[in-house]
């Protein structure tokens, strides 16, 4: 196998029981454990280590990117050192995912490679109660969705810091990746687009300079004061605009959610599609 580099809402407590309460038709939800007094990265690492028992030996994952999703790629480091699994091959959403998975000794390959995913494992910066996500404030989000799109599973991994009852909820960005070419143009006519409507458009960027994603791309970050009306219409116009690349809403992907708060662990999952 060669091995190439790819190139805050917070919940209150009676805010979070309400989310953990409401349970749509589609989704089945199950309370694991409780874990009380633990860090918001006590957290994490409980949802990722618990996205892992997904892993099976021979799979192919995709390894996601940000925080969360580091503990995932380090546990299954963990268990390929001690011989727990083998056989697996590691498809990174980054070039950050690359480099502390090449570290960890996962064996790597790209989609050009394995175009076949078992399993992808990933965070996310929002979670509506129907599992749809937002994704992407760390800047991975296309090469996130193509390796999530093409895995047979996708386990997202949070903690219950991310729950919106609607996506945008959190007033924070959701992330548009473009072209570099009139950049500004296509900022302007995103902010435009009747279908989010009282966004903000912003330029993302690295001290004085714009962001520049691992594709060579900027990102333009969207903020709403209110949820997004309807994401599957954003979605469609945003994606109809020339410039665009891909965005940060992760509709109809979601397959598990593992779900870490102080009051216990849950595991949603959307039903397999027919």
């Amino acid at each position: 196998m060669s091995v190439r580099a790819p190139q805050q809402f917070l919940c209150k407590a009676s805010q979070q029981r309400a989310f953990f309460a409401r349970k749509p038709v589609a989704v089945r939800a199950t309370r694991v454990a409780s874990m009380a007094q633990l860090s918001q990265d006590e957290l994490k690492q409980q949802a990722a280590w618990k996205a892992v028992d997904y892993v099976k030996s021979g799979m192919v994952v995709g390894l996601g990117t940000g925080s969360t999703a580091a503990f995932a790629v380090d546990r299954i480091g963990d268990l390929l050192a001690s011989g727990e699994l083998k056989d697996i091959v590691g498809v990174p959403t980054s070039v950050r995912t690359y480099e502390q998975a090449k570290g960890r000794g996962i064996p790597l390959a790209t989609l050009d490679e394995q175009p076949k995913l078992d399993v992808a494992i990933d965070g996310a910066d929002e979670v509506d109660p129907n599992l749809d996500v937002v994704k992407g404030r760390g800047g991975a989000l296309l090469r996130e969705k193509m390796v999530e799109m093409a895995s047979a599973k996708f386990v997202c991994i949070v903690d219950d810091s991310k729950l919106v009852e609607g996506l945008g909820g959190s007033k924070l960005a959701m992330p548009v990746e473009i072209v570099q070419f009139c950049h500004l143009y296509t900022l302007n006519r995103l902010q435009a687009l009747p279908e989010v409507a009282g966004c903000v458009a912003k330029l993302r960027m690295e001290g004085d300079a714009p962001y520049v994603t691992d594709n060579s791309n900027y990102i333009v970050d969207l903020y709403f004061d209110t949820p997004i009306a309807d994401s599957q219409a954003a979605s469609k116009a945003i994606l109809a605009l020339e410039g665009v690349v891909d965005h940060g809403l992760f509709l109809d992907m979601v397959d598990v959610c593992i779900i870490a708060g102080k009051e216990g662990m849950e595991v949603k999952e959307r039903p397999a599609k027919k």
